[in-house]
């Protein structure tokens, strides 16, 4: 294993905490029309309207709200002459997305960059809290259980 070793404070070029992944992936408007689609269920673009309190533009919150749709964060179907907006994926799928791109993008480089990296984990895990390892220890006997009971 490798030694213990107190973690700087830098950011590394090309890596993304998975905050900034979504901020990247989304626009700070997108974000919070998603929140409110979220909130609400169904939402209009009149009502994005209103919850913004007539702030932000009608047709930049149609554009908004077609680019999540093609983004497939929103389901969209026809009502009238206007279409209502609902979430296609949950908070929870969405934000589980983003952490499983970050992980990939840490682990992405073949197997001989995993060991460090877990290393890594297990080093800032440990150093932060004993009850945590124990955690993810729990959490990696499931899984090897859980793998060897598929066909």
């Amino acid at each position: 294993m490798l030694p213990s070793m107190k973690a700087p404070r830098f950011f590394l070029r090309g890596f993304r905490r998975p905050s900034e992944v979504a901020s990247l992936a989304l626009g700070k408007l997108e974000r919070q029309v998603l929140d409110q689609a979220w909130r609400h269920g169904e939402v209009s673009v009149r009502d994005i309207y209103v919850i913004f309190d007539e702030q932000v533009a009608y047709t930049t919150l149609m554009t908004t709200l077609d680019r999540l749709y093609k983004k497939k964060l929103l389901a969209r179907r026809k009502d009238g002459r206007a279409f209502l907006y609902a979430p296609a994926v949950s908070r929870e799928e969405f934000e589980h997305g983003i952490r499983a791109d970050v992980i990939d993008g840490l682990l992405g480089g073949g197997a001989e960059g995993i060991e460090p990296v877990l290393a890594c984990i297990v080093d800032t895990v440990s150093e932060n809290d004993r009850q945590l390892l124990d955690e993810l220890d729990r959490l990696v006997r499931e899984k090897k259980r859980t793998l060897r009971r598929k066909p």
